[in-house]
């Protein structure tokens, strides 16, 4: 186990530790138990999620075993953002986004074996506690002074708005799930995000008050942040959900399909379960040929298989191919299809008109001469057939699944026409 310090520095994965030496002491010495926390403050996790997630099924590979924790209480609170208060869902919401994450995180980790995992779920141990006994058995082990220094309170005291003591008392809370996990489960490590770092160590301080003689340890990853300077995790849509009916597995797909040459490297080292030989090849291979792009399809099928499965892995794959004239448009399921063609551009239509007119109609063509320009050229095509005449409609037989047009300008310029029921 003392080889996965080294394997996470490699990837990229280790950004800060309390104490190195005593945590590979501690791997060396045998099993050890760690946790990490996700907060339901959504309905889904998200890609930036996945580092989190990834990092857990690389630990408990390595034979450390893993306590997934969905905070059914500190949802309800919500850790400091660095700008303004969150906004507090009921608890029947928490409660209901609580199981969809649970069934997100599962599939990742193994429950079975000698370091099989465990779901837990911090409002176990908060529900029954009355705030004097919060106040006296745990607030009484924090000083104000050191809370106040934490980076996302310090923001916060800086901003116009504040911080509520309500997100104040979020990281006594935290603290409180390591001292719990320490104590139901023999845990001593706790992963998360560098962005964390103030929450982790609370929950060290608190345990070492309160239980002198224990061992625990904090592990930090870093941020992960686009070399344009944009957030990891959005796309030109918003959020990349891990949901398949918040963001569509073609959307996942190509998400990572058009991850930055700049940027895929450290993504494949901290997301993919390849090795470092396939890896190290696949960064030759884009430094050789970016153009076309082989890190970031082997990094798209990994993490569409592993998040959606297989078979949606390869019905994307499919439908990508096909819309660029590399497979049968007519095999591709509705679903597939309509997701797909839900990230082009597109028009909504009565009824069919001339090809030109579509071409204008959906972007493709800054006007009709130009569109008529393009047919005479032979760049123009209507689900993969080349178009000889732009001046006829498409007949209503073509329309795929009774309502779809794929039209393409060229090798890559796609957009799509869908006719309105009825």
């Amino acid at each position: 186990m003392t080889d996965i310090v080294d394997e996470l520095k490699w990837r990229g994965l280790f950004a800060q530790s309390t104490d190195e030496d005593a945590l590979r002491k501690a791997l060396a010495d045998g099993p050890v138990t760690f946790y990490c926390g996700f907060d339901p403050t959504a309905a889904s996790l998200h890609v930036g999620h996945l580092v989190q997630v990834l990092t857990m099924r690389r630990l408990q590979q390595a034979g450390l075993k893993p306590l997934a924790l969905v905070g059914g209480a500190t949802g309800q609170i919500g850790d400091p953002r660095p700008t303004a208060e969150r906004t507090l869902n009921d608890p029947e919401t928490i409660a209901a986004w609580v199981r969809r994450l649970r069934g997100q995180i599962e599939p990742f980790l193994t429950f079975e074996g000698p370091n099989a995992a465990t779901m837990v779920n911090n409002l176990d141990w908060t529900a029954g506690m009355s705030a004097i006994e919060f106040l006296r058995d745990i607030g009484k082990h924090f000083r104000v002074n050191k809370m106040l220094t934490k980076d996302s309170v310090a923001r916060r005291l800086e901003s116009q708005e504040g911080i509520s003591y309500t997100e104040f008392s979020y990281q006594l809370l935290q603290g409180m799930d390591f001292l719990e996990l320490y104590r139901r489960y023999g845990c001593t490590l706790q992963q998360g995000g560098s962005d964390q770092w103030g929450n982790l160590t609370a929950g060290i301080d608190l345990i070492h008050r309160l239980e002198p003689d224990a061992a625990v340890h904090a592990l930090a990853t870093p941020l992960m942040v686009k070399a344009d300077g944009t957030k990891f995790g959005k796309s030109e849509s918003g959020a990349v959900w891990l949901d398949p009916e918040m963001t569509t597995p073609y959307a996942f797909y190509q998400f990572w399909l058009n991850v930055d040459d700049r940027d895929i490297s450290t993504y494949m080292r901290i997301l993919s379960f390849k090795s470092r030989e396939e890896l190290e090849e696949l960064e030759k291979l884009t430094e050789e040929r970016p153009q076309a792009r082989s890190a970031q399809r082997s990094l798209a099928e990994e993490l569409t298989t592993l998040v959606h499965g297989g078979a949606q892995c390869a019905a994307v794959i499919a439908a990508s191919k096909a819309l660029f004239g590399q497979g049968e448009l007519g095999e591709l399921d509705e679903a597939t299809l309509t997701a797909a063609l839900s990230e082009v551009p597109h028009a909504r239509v009565a009824e069919l008109g001339p090809v030109v007119d579509l071409l204008v109609e959906v972007g493709l063509s800054a006007s009709k001469s130009a569109a008529r320009r393009t047919v005479k050229e032979g760049g123009a095509y209507v689900n993969n057939a080349k178009v000889t005449d732009g001046e006829s409609a498409p007949a209503h037989e073509e329309l795929l699944h009774g309502r779809w047009l794929v039209l393409r300008r060229g090798k890559k310029n796609l957009a799509a026409v869908e006719v309105a029921a009825g």
